[in-house]
């Protein structure tokens, strides 16, 4: 990582902060064509009959590839808690790197938007979609609680819960409090309303919300995470329990050659790069956590295949290894955002990792940047999707270059003194 770079990155992250500012906190979605009557009701009949149902999504494809800024004309720009949790773990960041008041009150207004947008109806705090999602198993409705995204926001809440813990001045206790309350729901709602499906003598998938059979790797990743993680906080057995299943069934679920397919159903087995990235980062945060064997042994191995298998010839994130359908568009935001988040997690027990960081980050800011200071959303076939969307990468990009930036920041203080050390002893010699 050169210094150059850096101030580069600090430069990207200051107008990113002040176009979300001034462009607002909605936003289309990848899924916005598909999102409302028309184009639900045409994706519902693809998975039906391929046929019939390829002529009916057409429209929304082409639309897609070719004209992305029509997504506002299918479906009204939602709010969305994973972008929220994102944006409140950036700021989080940021206050930790610099100081500055303004990030850490920027990260406490995403939590109180996390609080407006809880789903209604259940007990305990969880969070999903605002939209109804038309799936290949069925419609998930709007509001329903997703493993895939709880556990995000249970990482904004504590991130923001340890560093508001040394802030100065600190936060009112009731502030600190309530917060963990929060902490405590979303771990009752993962234990209780997330449900397991036995695997093996040893493993449990889990469902992915509350209401289906479980098979999906990555949702059995993400609630191994959050209950491992609260497992270590409150130091509570049960939590462990439950979490080492859910870890069982990843590990039994990964490939010969290393990778894993999205889900154990015989269907859809496609191995692509962020689903891969959330399985790999799951793993890395419970070894890290637990020093858990088998999480290392699955991680050596996935990271070979990841490597292999998951960037192009020039040494960028790829959309799939194994594509389940035709794509229309060479690179994503959110594959290059969650490879650096998981080059950083991994980059010391996987030193390959380093330089891969530092070159999608490099890319990032000199072909990603639009002229207002957000991302760009895809590179496609021709041309670039510049249509901003906060839950398909605008919010992980920003929480990824803060934390790349908090990370390389923190290295760099921690390895100043053993360099100068190392000087005077040479010096001396």
């Amino acid at each position: 990582m050169s210094p150059a770079l850096l101030e580069r990155v600090q430069a990207v992250l200051g107008r990113f902060t002040a176009w979300l500012d001034a462009f607002g906190e909605t936003s289309p979605d990848h899924q916005s064509f598909y999102a409302g009557p028309i184009g639900g009701r045409a994706k519902s009949l693809y998975y039906r009959s391929r046929v019939i149902g390829t002529l009916a999504v057409a429209p929304m494809v082409l639309c897609e590839a070719f004209a992305p800024s029509t997504r506002r004309l299918w479906y009204r720009p939602p709010r969305f808690p994973i972008a929220d949790a994102h944006y409140a773990m950036g700021h989080a960041l940021l206050y930790e790197d610099s100081g500055d008041s303004s990030h850490l009150t920027r990260a406490i207004h995403f939590l109180k938007m996390l609080e407006q947008t809880r789903c209604g109806g259940f007990q305990e705090h969880c969070w999903g979609y605002p939209f109804d999602w038309v799936t290949r198993n069925g419609i998930i409705k709007a509001q329903t609680p997703l493993i895939t995204t709880t556990p995000y926001v249970y990482e904004a809440f504590l991130q923001v819960l340890q560093v508001a813990e040394t802030s100065s001045p600190p936060l009112a206790a009731d502030q600190r409090r309530h917060w963990n309350d929060i902490l405590h729901s979303i771990t009752r709602h993962a234990c209780a309303d997330i449900k397991d499906f036995r695997t093996s003598a040893t493993a449990s998938s889990c469902s992915y919300t509350p209401f289906d059979g479980g098979g999906v790797v990555n949702a059995a990743a993400y609630r191994a995470f959050l209950l491992t993680s609260s497992s270590k906080l409150y130091d509570q057995s049960e939590y462990w329990s439950i979490a080492k299943r859910n870890i069982e069934f990843v590990l039994e679920a990964q490939n010969a050659d290393g990778s894993w397919p999205y889900a154990v159903d015989g269907m859809r087995d496609f191995v692509d790069h962020f689903h891969t990235c959330f399985v790999m980062k799951a793993l890395a945060k419970i070894h890290t956590m637990t020093g858990h064997e088998g999480c290392w042994k699955a991680l050596c191995r996935g990271i070979d295949y990841y490597i292999s298998h998951l960037f192009d010839t020039d040494g960028l994130p790829k959309p799939f290894a194994k594509a389940p359908r035709l794509t229309m568009y060479q690179r994503e935001l959110y594959d290059c955002a969650e490879c650096i988040n998981l080059c950083l997690l991994l980059r010391d027990r996987f030193p390959r990792l380093r330089e891969m960081a530092d070159k999608v980050v490099e890319e990032i800011v000199t072909r990603w940047v639009t002229s207002d200071g957000s991302f760009r959303s895809r590179r496609l076939l021709i041309g670039w999707d510049n249509v901003p969307m906060h839950r398909w990468g605008q919010s992980q990009m920003f929480r990824s270059l803060a934390f790349y930036l908090n990370e390389t920041t923190r290295k760099a203080v921690v390895e100043a003194p053993e360099s100068a050390l190392h000087a005077a002893q040479d010096g001396g010699a």
